[in-house]
């Protein structure tokens, strides 16, 4: 079977040295060059053509994310994982950002680490469990950040009945709902179009349900 071709990349010689005793203890894997700085990260990359970059963020000039940038794109069926000590929600969603098929701490066990890079090398993406949390929250407040600006022109009462247009709701359930005179709604209706450029109820109702005001009005 193909051994598993790996470059590591980390400006500590003695975490370097650890690792490639760690990796070539295992048949399935081959150490096939090192790196200490992000430039020479992308020369060996680039020469070598490694399975997976097990890659620091802290390098002296360059950052480990500034390499995954050159390396991803370069040699895409070279995977990255960032191995390092900063558990960073900044960082994190830089390397994702960048390309990094991994994200895991240095604190992790030398079992996980080789299933790791296992896992990625066969495309999958993993985090450490220790992050994931930090992940799914900045992708909750991206979304409602979102929504708020997909919605930021529209008043408070607007937002309300634009949610009911979304419903299926007409200009008579919707005065009911709101204790409003059917004449006020479709003013409100046709402020709602004019603000959001639109030139239908159905696509204001489309627009509403693609932003996620639905869900967010259960929330």
């Amino acid at each position: 079977m193909r051994r598993l071709r790996i470059l590591l990349v980390d400006d500590h010689e003695v975490v370097r040295l650890g690792l490639k005793a760690l990796i070539g203890r295992q048949p399935s894997f081959e150490v096939i060059g090192e790196a200490g700085t992000a430039d020479e990260a992308i020369d060996k990359a680039r020469v070598h053509t490694p399975d997976v970059a097990v890659m620091d963020i802290r390098l002296p000039g360059k950052s480990g994310i500034d390499a995954t940038r050159e390396i991803v794109p370069l040699l895409p069926d070279t995977k990255v994982v960032m191995l390092t000590s900063y558990a960073d929600d900044e960082l994190l969603m830089d390397a994702i950002e960048a390309g990094a098929a991994g994200y895991v701490l240095k604190q992790i066990g030398s079992d996980a680490l080789l299933k790791a890079l296992e896992a990625v090398a066969r495309g999958e993406s993993l985090l450490d469990p220790s992050l994931m949390n930090k992940v799914f929250a900045r992708l909750r407040e991206a979304t409602r950040k979102e929504r708020g600006q997909a919605f930021a022109g529209l008043t408070e009462q607007e937002v309300r009945i634009l949610a009911l247009v979304a419903e299926g709701c007409t200009n008579r359930e919707i005065a009911d709902r709101v204790y409003l005179s059917e004449k006020t709604v479709r003013n409100y209706v046709s402020a709602i179009l004019g603000k959001l450029g639109l030139a239908h109820r159905s696509q204001a109702a489309a627009y509403a349900v693609e932003h996620g005001l639905l869900s967010r009005a259960r929330e």
